[in-house]
């Protein structure tokens, strides 16, 4: 049963990938507006957790802002879903400078194409799919860890569209040995650095306030000594498929004087860099996450100690 149920859904999400492909951009576009209208202003999803983020991050901003920004969320959010079903169509070896704008791709070129290892670190913020897809298209083989979806077919399927063209996906869970495998062969390894590690993850401030951090994005670099870049994926305007990719920063453990060798050092600077990144065009960044949940340990003891201990009068 669960199989069938599974398949139908896969099929779904075929035709409506299909669907998309035959409209032009253009559509795409008002499209995006529409669902965003009804998600923001009608069905209202998730939408205490993006208006609390919202205020976690810039806690300055008027409340016409935050609506503001909700709305546009949401629009950029569908327009990126139409955009990765018109990728493999539009974006190619001879066409990707009618879509990609490089900035600083000096410090990604340097970082991908040096000796042994290297890690490449970006989060839910633009297009972030495009930009493994497009070092595909740039001869540029790269692999990504990801959690493997609950539906096998869909599944499968996304992975094939990432793979086209060589954008290669390693299971969340039990992916150790083929982690080892790429980078001790001098591999380029993905990495999404702003997901939620629980609270045995690495606290750093992201926009001011602790956030539990992979600790893992961190030792990969370390622990292999991988030239590590930064990147964006951002749109350009309000155009479909438009984008400048970034380098943000880079840091090479191999350097003579490398002052980030310990893991919160690094997770720390990367999440500034991927800050700095989100206060472009906080619109492109998925607020629907829940960033922030729970406190760092040693915060939760002392809530405790505060709790069970009688205080002095």
């Amino acid at each position: 049963m669960r199989t069938a149920i599974d398949y139908a859904a896969y099929l779904c999400l075929r035709g409506t990938i299909a669907l998309v492909q035959a409209l032009p951009l253009s559509i795409c576009e008002r499209g995006a507006e529409a669902l965003a209208w009804l998600m923001h202003d009608v069905l209202r999803l998730r939408r205490r957790v993006v208006e609390n983020n919202l205020a976690i991050a810039f806690p300055n901003w008027s409340d016409a802002q935050r609506e503001r920004t909700m709305k546009q969320m949401w629009r950029h959010l569908f327009l990126m879903v139409a955009e990765i079903a018109h990728t493999p169509r539009k974006v190619h070896r001879t066409t990707w400078r009618d879509w990609i704008e490089l900035d600083r791709d000096d410090l990604i070129l340097q970082t991908v194409l040096a000796d042994g290892p290297k890690v490449v670190i970006s989060a839910h913020y633009g297009n972030f799919e495009l930009g493994g897809y497009v070092l595909g298209v740039f001869g540029l083989p790269t692999h990504t860890i990801a959690r493997t979806l609950d539906n096998r077919f869909v599944d499968r399927y996304v992975n094939e569209f990432r793979g086209r063209t060589g954008q290669f996906i390693l299971p969340k869970t039990g992916s150790r040995d083929d982690v080892e495998r790429v980078l001790s062969g001098g591999g380029v390894l993905t990495l999404l650095g702003d997901q939620h590690a629980g609270p045995k993850g690495c606290w750093v401030d992201f926009f001011g306030k602790p956030a539990s951090t992979h600790k893992a994005v961190s030792l990969f670099t370390l622990s292999y000594a991988a030239p590590t870049v930064v990147v964006g994926v951002q749109r350009r305007g309000d155009a479909a498929l438009k984008y400048r990719i970034s380098g943000v920063d880079a840091v090479d453990p191999r350097a003579e004087g490398f002052e980030l060798g310990t893991t919160p050092l690094l997770t720390e600077w990367f999440t500034r860099r991927l800050e700095e990144v989100i206060r472009r065009e906080p619109a492109q960044y998925w607020w629907v996450h829940r960033r922030w949940k729970g406190e760092p340990p040693s915060r939760r003891k002392a809530t405790s100690k505060d709790k069970t201990e009688p205080q002095a009068v």
